[in-house]
């Protein structure tokens, strides 16, 4: 099958699930979906075997400038879930205010999700409803609670004069 058709039946399968989706490469279809709509999509592929899930990534994002006059927008962090189909790839875009991060696990539907939800968690802070398993996949058991390595905020550590140096 030519590589139109198949982005072209991944959009027919989401449209009913997504908020909009856009071509953002030849071999690239986008689907912007809401959080409540993300198992549905997932579900949707996977029964029409549309492909397979390739990985779960995070993208923290700043909020737009405010127009002038306008307060700040709320940042935010984008999962998105890439599916493969040959050389085609269908990602669902599910973007998350700073103040709701907070999605639904697709293990049930795609039960290899877990490490990929479990590395978003450690990295990002975002929670997975329902996910099987949080326990820490990458940062060290010692590593401070609400600390968020992948967040743009992140800086790193400062290192902490010893008691008695000077700063």
């Amino acid at each position: 099958m030519d590589m139109e058709k198949v982005l072209a039946r991944a959009e027919e399968l989401l449209k009913p699930v997504s908020v909009e989706t856009s071509r953002p490469a030849s071999y690239r279809v986008d689907a912007i979906v809401k959080p409540e709509k993300l198992v549905e999509a997932v579900t949707i592929l996977t029964k029409e075997k549309w492909g397979y899930l390739i990985a779960i990534t995070g993208l923290d994002k700043p909020a737009p400038l405010p127009e002038e006059g306008e307060k700040p927008g709320e940042n935010h962090i984008e999962v998105l879930y890439h599916f493969g189909e040959g050389a085609a790839i269908g990602t669902l875009r599910v973007s998350l205010p700073y103040s709701n991060l907070v999605v639904p696990t697709v293990c049930n539907v795609v039960p290899a999700a877990t490490l990929y939800e479990r590395e978003i968690i450690e990295m990002y802070g975002i929670t997975f409803e329902g996910t099987p398993n949080t326990d820490k996949l990458l940062l060290p058991d010692d590593w401070p609670a609400g600390v968020y390595p992948l967040r743009k905020e992140f800086t790193g550590f400062s290192k902490q004069p010893a008691e008695g140096e000077g700063v």
